[in-house]
């Protein structure tokens, strides 16, 4: 099993094992990596959910920069610390009725979560 200690080097295809290795690893660095560029943080419309966007996190600057391509080139991984995130983004990102996407892969695939089921496993761990 991978650790928050030994992260790979790159995301597998495995969704849940994704998302696992984000809550291991936010909870042991404390931090959280989202892209932010001249127009702000990152987001991109659901694939669930309609007339809902997804803001996309990593648990490591490297994951998140291997999504810096494309349309989002010209954005950069910036840290956000666990606190912040769960006190100020996650009850944000519910307001905007928006959704939270952890540790999706370089194909922009990976689950999609209510950002209170994200709190509720932050704080469960």
């Amino acid at each position: 099993m991978t650790t928050a200690i030994n992260p790979p080097a790159v995301l597998g295809e495995d969704e849940d094992a994704n998302y696992q290795l984000f809550l291991e690893q936010v909870q042991h660095t404390g931090q959280v990596w989202g892209l932010h560029g001249e127009d702000g943080w990152a987001l991109c419309p659901s694939v669930e959910f309609e007339e809902t966007e997804v803001f996309p996190f990593w648990s490591d600057e490297r994951y998140a920069a291997a999504l810096c391509t494309d349309e989002w080139s010209t954005y950069k991984p910036k840290a956000i610390s666990l606190q912040d995130f769960a006190t100020e983004w996650l009850p944000g990102i519910h307001e905007d009725n928006a959704m939270v996407g952890p540790n999706w892969d370089t194909e922009m695939s990976g689950l999609e979560l209510e950002p209170a089921d994200m709190a509720a496993a932050l704080s469960a761990d």
